[in-house]
């Protein structure tokens, strides 16, 4: 045969292969993710669909994953959520949403949305969010202010002022008694988002999310939160300085 009757030979193969739809099929295959990589993305909280990484997330991760020196959260923008397994007794926990056996109680973002106003966006990633609400202060931290005030008479804390008196802490000794309690009930889990202030606003209005009192005021447990939070700031502000 003929050099360029072999090629039109194999044209007219090719043309019958793709008709029968074994070619679209293995084109599909090849645009298909592999298992690995589809638990590499998992691991990173990249994914088609951002809440499924904050919803039906591969793992979650504790006080020891996040702390530790190769610490596994991206610095990037983005939405994390935290599920508790033995919550707080006075959080209500009807129509929570709950996976493997924990609770979704609250999400946050980092950086919030640019002000308007001019000034510089913030800086800050999800790694360094999350980890400040592990070891850090009620001062920096809303979700510990949460937590604080909620098991103050079980953990024996109370918010103070510190340092110059402008600031609230639950003190040396109560901070420790509140990151060893979130390290044994509290896991997180995150997702990259380069607008996270939206993906949080749909998860707020979609969820039941007793934790979150921004942007849901008509929560059910806003107001008993609220009042339990301003109550913990009115006693400290009553007590000496914390030195």
């Amino acid at each position: 045969m003929s050099w360029p009757g072999f090629c039109k030979l194999r044209q007219g193969a090719a043309r019958a292969h793709v008709a029968s739809g074994w070619g679209q099929v293995r084109v599909a295959d090849r645009a298909r993710p592999s298992a690995r990589l589809t638990e590499r993305r998992r691991h990173l909280g990249v994914l088609v669909n951002p809440e499924d990484a904050l919803l039906r997330p591969a793992r979650l991760y504790g006080a020891e994953d996040v702390r530790r020196r190769e610490c596994p959260i991206p610095a990037v923008p983005g939405v994390y959520g935290w599920y508790f397994a033995s919550p707080p007794s006075l959080v209500p926990l009807e129509g929570c949403y709950r996976w493997n056996g924990l609770i979704l109680l609250y999400v946050g973002i980092s950086p919030k949305a640019p002000p308007t106003n001019g000034r510089p966006p913030s800086r800050q990633t999800i790694r360094s969010r999350i980890r400040y609400h592990y070891r850090g202060n009620a001062a920096g931290s809303t979700l510990r202010l949460t937590l604080g005030s909620l098991l103050a008479e079980d953990l024996g804390i109370g918010l103070r002022r510190v340092g110059s008196g402008n600031r609230l802490t639950f003190g040396r000794d109560g901070e420790k008694r509140l990151s060893a309690w979130m390290a044994e009930h509290a896991q997180v889990v995150w997702t990259p988002a380069e607008q996270p202030w939206t993906l949080e606003e749909e998860l707020i209005r979609s969820r039941v999310l007793p934790l979150n009192l921004d942007q849901n005021r008509n929560g059910s447990f806003h107001g008993q939160l609220s009042a339990l939070r301003a109550a913990q700031r009115a006693q400290a502000r009553l007590l000496p300085v914390e030195r």
